[in-house]
């Protein structure tokens, strides 16, 4: 079907005479999903609807052929019906998956994919928002392949590590009881769950302003009468008393944690005997036993 709207696309402008527009469709992580379109009027198409009017405009796409990186960069305005400044804000558009089309307005069946990518960096200012768009292949500049380490390079859950993070008694779930000044967590106690349990872990937000947001929990410890958790990097968005958060335990990828913390060592993906850098610095024995056995 692409084939021939691409076909019927390529006649519609070898007529001279064109009547295109441009359709963006933005998805972001969390499943929710944006249209706009540079015409007058509102345009839809597979499942999408594409919203006219919202001030969204392109520069000029970079394609080339290889594995070079896609690149280019689209401007809008920010509004309270599409793009809200919060939302950049707190971080809910950062790798957002985004296509662009070339369609015939006349005839949206006319139509072709110019660009599959995802956003990259946004910036915005004066009420309104530049987004890098990054193509496809910029997937190709992640480093792959297995690290080789004595700590585990699983994440907690994962598909490697196959925790069961639904474990009763390994994470909590339940509303804020303060918010300090300096962004820290406070409830009264955490009853069952030991001091430092949730250093390395997760602070997901179920609720409120911040819902669908997460952290990395930095410390967690008793402060007089009250359970402080503090994360590396403050959420982008506003938690108030009474949201509902969930508390992923922490691991610090060592052996023993994985054996009596989580009882999950058969899924443990370190090298805990590999030699460390000292053995780069051995030599051989010059006296005692020099067999070639072990050197204990």
């Amino acid at each position: 079907m692409a084939e021939i709207a691409t076909e019927a696309l390529r006649a519609h402008l070898q007529t001279g005479v064109t009547t295109l527009a441009r359709c963006w469709g933005l998805t972001r992580r969390d499943g929710t999903r944006f249209g706009f379109t540079d015409h007058d009027r509102d345009l839809s198409f597979d499942g999408w609807t594409f919203s006219a009017g919202t001030g969204l405009s392109a520069r000029a796409v970079v394609q080339s052929t290889g594995l070079s990186v896609d690149n280019s960069s689209a401007l809008g305005a920010l509004s309270d019906t599409a793009l809200r400044e919060a939302d950049i804000l707190s971080g809910r558009f950062d790798g957002a998956d985004l296509n662009c089309w070339l369609v015939n307005w006349q005839n949206t069946q006319e139509r072709w994919l110019q660009f599959g990518g995802s956003i990259g960096e946004l910036h915005r200012a004066g009420g309104a928002f530049e987004a890098e768009l990054r193509g496809l292949t910029e997937a190709l500049n992640q480093p792959l392949g297995r690290i080789y380490q004595k700590t585990c390079t699983a994440v907690l859950g994962d598909g490697d590590c196959r925790f069961d993070l639904s474990t009763p008694g390994y994470a909590f779930e339940g509303p804020i009881e303060t918010v300090t000044e300096a962004g820290a967590f406070q409830w009264r106690s955490l009853e069952g769950f030991e001091q430092g349990w949730f250093v390395g872990g997760r602070l997901t937000v179920l609720s409120g302003e911040a819902a669908g947001l997460w952290g990395s929990i930095k410390r967690d410890q008793q402060q007089g009468a009250a359970r402080t958790l503090t994360l590396w990097e403050p959420l982008r968005a506003g938690i108030a008393v009474g949201d509902q958060l969930r508390l992923d335990p922490g691991c610090d990828k060592s052996m023993q944690s994985c054996r009596l913390k989580f009882n999950n060592l058969g899924n443990f993906q370190g090298f805990p005997d590999i030699p460390g850098e000292d053995w780069v610095m051995a030599v051989p024995k010059s006296s005692g036993n020099t067999t070639g056995g072990s050197r204990r």
